[in-house]
């Protein structure tokens, strides 16, 4: 089991960007599977690779008993709109209500580099958005009105986890983009 520290609210990782993914390779998989054992054990139903320090998109979900992943995410939303409660492994122990879109349909890459795609409603387009959009340096209270937005800053401060010194910085392990986080 490789179970890796998941970044908390504060820490850059998650608030930059990530790379796409260019190399297919064991470090790949290895990023794959930390990210899947990481979440099951936290447990979570969706976990990105800044997450945990990587600057990749690739991210890892657990939706009604199905594990999977996801490289190279590309979304396609449906206009229909669902509102519901999410939260998320970096910001631990809090919950907003947050608009999503009802549907997604997501294209992006398995672990040899073949096309692959997703398509699911509610949950799991939910947690597809979620984790891409922390692929993109954005977090679930980005996306809240600005009334609960504070409210969610003002829990975030409270929280005995604000302001804990953020993980050891690393390398990608991938050299074309390779970069500190």
């Amino acid at each position: 089991m490789s179970v890796k520290p998941v970044r908390l609210f504060g820490d850059p990782a998650l608030t930059t960007p990530a790379a796409p993914v260019v190399d297919f390779d064991k470090e790949l998989r290895k990023l794959v599977k930390d990210l899947i054992d990481t979440m099951l054990d936290a447990p979570g139903s969706g976990l990105a690779a800044p997450q945990i320090g990587v600057s990749l998109r690739v991210f890892s979900y657990w939706i009604d008993d199905e594990v999977g992943y996801l490289i190279n995410p590309d979304l396609d939303l449906s206009d229909e709109m669902q509102e519901g409660e999410e939260g998320c492994l970096s910001i631990p122990g809090l919950a907003f209500n947050t608009p999503r879109a009802m549907r997604v349909v997501a294209q992006g890459m398995d672990l040899h580099g073949e096309p692959v795609q997703i398509e699911g409603s509610e949950l799991l387009a939910r947690c597809v958005q979620h984790e891409t959009d922390h692929l993109d340096g954005v977090l679930f209270i980005d996306r809240l009105d600005a009334e609960t937005r504070k409210e969610a800053m003002k829990a975030i401060r409270e929280a005995d986890w604000f302001g804990q010194q953020p993980a050891d910085v690393r390398l990608s392990p991938h050299r074309a983009t390779s970069r500190w986080l």
